[in-house]
């Protein structure tokens, strides 16, 4: 009996090796040939898979943010039960930086896929609804993080978003090595400290 081909773990497949491609070689050198020779199969079977490098390309996006939500999930684990709002704020920001491995390889097809938005009407809606969405969580913890009074009545929620989201912008000066990782994660605590003591 022929054995039963998993579509979502191969789909999964194709996407790590879709981020490999724009980790080693970079978006120019991003197309459905390319990923198909990536992934140890044909393009026929990509194909099977994705009938389209947007559609390819998509995918790999969408189970990009699974994997950062699967880290950030992890993180809060490790913290235990109810643990300090500034902490949950720090684990999400964090995951968000190319620190490791992982993380460096889902930031790039991050950085890929915001090029590939900018001229793709499909690819821009899909991209401005997940940064949407991510961002609307944020917010969340930080009025949440306010109401329980650990961030001062003071301070507007959509603001302090919008700052604790600008520190995901080290990711281009980590890549670079123009700061040190642990550069950024210094920025993040100090601006947390200030944060959350009221300054």
């Amino acid at each position: 009996m022929p054995k039963k081909v998993d579509h979502r773990e191969r789909r999964e497949v194709i996407a790590r090796a879709l981020w490999r491609v724009v980790e080693r070689r970079g978006v120019t050198q991003l197309t459905m040939r390319v990923v198909a020779e990536e992934a140890g199969m044909s393009l026929g079977q990509l194909q099977h898979y994705f009938a389209s490098r947007t559609a390819m390309l998509s995918f790999a996006m969408d189970f990009a943010s699974e994997q950062t939500s699967v880290r950030v999930r992890q993180g809060l684990e490790r913290l235990g039960n109810r643990p300090h709002p500034r902490d949950v704020l720090r684990v999400t920001l964090a995951e968000m930086l190319p620190l490791h491995a992982d993380a460096r390889a889902t930031s790039r097809m991050s950085a890929a896929y915001v090029l590939e938005a900018l001229h793709d009407r499909a690819v821009h809606e899909q991209a401005r609804r997940g940064l949407t969405q991510g961002r609307s969580l944020v917010e969340e913890l930080v009025r949440q993080a306010i109401a329980d009074g650990y961030i001062g009545p003071g301070h507007d929620p959509a603001t302090e978003t919008n700052l604790l989201l600008a520190l995901t912008g080290f990711t281009p000066l980590i890549e670079l090595t123009v700061i040190e990782p642990r550069e950024a994660l210094a920025a993040i605590d100090a601006h947390l400290d200030r944060l959350f003591s009221g300054t």
